[in-house]
């Protein structure tokens, strides 16, 4: 099995075999708590007028996304796992659309088969990549705002590697070194009414989701994701 880390939208277009598109903060974590949380579906789109024209086609949709980490005007809340725990997603369908993450999930084109990728669920990502035992394997850090690389990320797609070789790295210490770099934003006093800092600790808790998310293209060119139990 080959393995390759890639990066970008430019990387998701490359992208081939399996490919994981991973967005740790905070796309594909929030993603999990959203089908935890009860969500009936998740669709995710690249642009947000695309979502306000999906809402119209489902009864009880809630958009969520964000524009420079904030929530979009007009939606329903933004791109934070601790709005999710606070919203009502019970039997809803849940439109999502971000800078980074929503974006690769649209331009994996050249990939076989498309999952997210998130610390939540690294094992379970990596557990189904051995029961599918793909040739190729491109796991795509999509970046800050996709276009600049970021630790979550590439330390995800390096855990995903080990997982896959049986390997069991204690990555603790890498979690704790991001609140000082790429995860600072998170402890700002000025960014805390969308980028809290619980949204941090949520999104690297390692491995506590036992699914995975697979992506599949609409007729209309959005993406809908599906949990499967591993």
């Amino acid at each position: 099995m080959k393995v390759e880390i890639l990066e970008f939208v430019e990387g998701a277009k490359r992208a081939g075999g399996l490919t994981v598109i991973i967005d740790v903060f905070r796309a594909f974590s929030v993603e999990c708590y959203a089908f935890d949380s009860g969500a009936s579906r998740v669709i995710a789109t690249a642009d947000a007028e695309h979502a306000f024209i999906l809402k119209q086609s489902y009864k009880n949709a809630v958009l969520a996304g964000e524009r420079n980490e904030k929530k979009i005007e007009g939606f329903d809340i933004g791109n934070s796992p601790t709005e999710i725990l606070k919203a009502d997603l019970n039997g809803k369908t849940f439109i999502h659309t971000t800078t980074a993450g929503t974006q690769g999930l649209v331009n994996a084109t050249r990939a076989d088969l498309v999952i997210t990728g998130s610390l939540v669920n690294s094992a379970a990502i990596a557990r189904y990549i051995n029961h599918i035992n793909p040739e190729t394997v491109s796991l795509v850090a999509m970046g800050y705002r996709a276009e600049q690389s970021a630790g979550e990320d590439l330390l995800c797609a390096e855990l995903i590697s080990s997982y896959i070789k049986n390997e069991k790295p204690d990555i603790s210490k890498k979690i704790e070194s991001l609140r000082e770099n790429d995860g600072r934003r998170f402890f700002r006093p000025e960014n805390i009414d969308f980028s809290p800092p619980s949204d941090f600790f949520l999104c690297t808790m390692t491995d506590r989701f036992n699914f995975i998310l697979r992506a599949e293209r609409r007729h209309d060119g959005n993406i809908e994701l599906f949990r499967i139990d591993i």
